[in-house]
């Protein structure tokens, strides 16, 4: 590596201004619109960039990968980067931040020198999944098209969570064919950068990070504040994260999880678990992972941290008997209908999977209450109910959606037609609730979308600042 290259750098100044100069954007692309925006790329560049074929999903859509490769010497230490798109087909930020991605990296040479990366890139690893979701990809921000048009797959169909595991009591190995072939990229790849492109739904943003690449925490601090969106500072997403910085988690590992739950007197693998993540099993290779989590909408109080005045064991109380309540309503609907139903839509696969764990997921929070660390005064940030809106809406959405398929297909015997009713009307009234509890209000895509994109910027960039830091010492040494 020569001292020129040595010395060149992109800094978070730089990294905060491309965020913020993204042109406007409005919606989210189709599938077909992002690989036609992703292959035009390829073809007006195709000494930059090439493309192979890792796999194919479950519906017969071949799954690319392409590579734009940062350097111009065979022998120097460009990192090897992995950008994944699409991991949780209900998350389509990401689309965005790839094809911004792969457009700068081939129009700006001087970023592909300065980043020093081999850029590999798969724009959709679950395009099946992903097309479920097009119907609210226009109007993101309307809730009632939201969730009447959301999907997200049960955990055993998600390519997130279905990398193979043996680990003590925890087995398994029943992978998709979209997680062999991502499982086939990381293995062959062995990156050193591992971004999945995940996004939330609503509140503030946050980050799932390695901790060797802690240093990052500033700029990912910065990016959303430049850009007016709230940090997440309520609970994290589950107890056994730990916290590098506000709102920035370690990206741990499935035996860590594991253990923790043993520890704390939990079943460590529980039945109905799937496998393990991707970021999990990129880490064999010594891989740093970073997941940037922007919401859809920002929430009331999301980054606020002062007293709210309420006890936070009778929040946890509130929210957990309101979710046992709704999910036991639920079983009870399904239980009476499910000998009449006779599509096995992937809609109601996820209703069958998810509408129980809204009543453990309602009684951990119930145990929670009883614990005396959460008789306090909980900040405003704090807001349980926000986790009771998402199950209703998402999941009593998806059986919803079950059933009306049914109705729409002519095979709904008179049960189905009212249950779809019923459900109908407790839907409309928890989407009007949710309206007025959490007061969601739209995030403009491009603020989400530049966010997202200056983390993978950042990532890379501090990497290769390290790299070339240690090798600066080699050379004085």
């Amino acid at each position: 590596m020569t001292t020129e290259a040595m010395a060149a750098t992109i800094s978070d100044d730089e990294i905060v201004m491309r965020a913020s100069s993204l042109p406007e954007l409005d919606g989210y692309p189709t599938v077909d619109e992002l690989l036609e925006r992703v292959e035009a790329l390829r073809e007006e560049f195709p000494d930059l960039v090439t493309k192979r074929r890792v796999g194919t999903s479950r519906l017969g859509e071949p799954i690319m990968q392409y590579t734009v490769d940062g350097g111009t010497d065979a022998d120097d230490r460009r990192a090897r980067c992995l950008v994944v798109g699409g991991i949780h087909p209900n998350e389509p930020i990401g689309s965005h931040t790839v094809i911004r991605l792969i457009d700068d990296l081939l129009r700006d040479g001087s970023l592909r020198e300065r980043l020093h990366a081999v850029w590999h890139v798969i724009p959709c690893i679950d395009p099946d999944g992903m097309r479920l979701n097009e119907g609210w990809f226009d109007e993101p921000f309307d809730g009632e098209t939201y969730f009447r048009h959301f999907y997200r797959p049960p955990g055993h169909e998600q390519v997130e969570w279905t990398f193979p595991i043996d680990y003590k009591k925890k087995y398994f190995d029943a992978t998709l064919p979209e997680t062999r072939a991502l499982q086939r990229a990381i293995d062959e790849v062995r990156p050193d950068l591992y971004i999945p492109l995940h996004n939330s739904e609503t509140g503030g943003a946050y980050y799932y990070l390695s901790p060797d690449a802690r240093d990052l925490a500033p700029l990912l601090h910065r990016l959303p504040a430049e850009l007016g969106i709230p940090l997440h500072l309520g609970e994290p997403e589950a107890s056994h994260f730990t916290e590098l910085a506000p709102a920035v988690f370690a990206a741990g590992t499935s035996e860590d999880v594991y253990e923790w739950r043993v520890q704390n007197g939990l079943d460590p693998a529980p039945p109905g678990g799937a496998g393990q993540s991707s970021t999990s099993y990129a880490s064999r290779y010594g891989t740093l992972s970073l997941i940037a989590e922007l919401p859809i909408w920002r929430t009331f109080g999301a980054d606020d941290t002062q007293p709210s005045g309420t006890n936070y064991a009778d929040l946890l109380r509130e929210a957990g008997e309101a979710l046992v309540g709704t999910g036991t309503h639920l079983c009870a609907v399904l239980d009476s209908i499910r000998s009449s139903l006779t599509i096995d839509s992937p809609f109601l696969r996820s209703a069958e999977a998810f509408v129980p764990g809204m009543t453990r997921a309602g009684q951990h929070m119930i145990d929670r209450a009883e614990d005396p660390a959460n008789d306090r005064v909980a900040i405003v940030a704090e807001r349980p109910m926000s986790v009771v809106w998402m199950y209703r809406l998402r999941f009593g959405g998806a059986l919803l959606r079950a059933l009306r398929a049914e109705v729409a297909a002519g095979s709904a015997p008179a049960t189905v037609r009212r249950a779809a009713a019923d459900l109908e009307r407790s839907w409309n009234g928890w989407l009007a609730r949710r309206d007025s509890d959490e007061r969601p209000e739209g995030i403009p895509v491009t603020d989400v979308v530049g966010v997202q994109y200056g983390a993978v910027l950042g990532l890379v960039a501090h990497h290769a600042h390290r790299v070339r830091t240690h090798a600066r010492l080699e050379e004085a040494s």
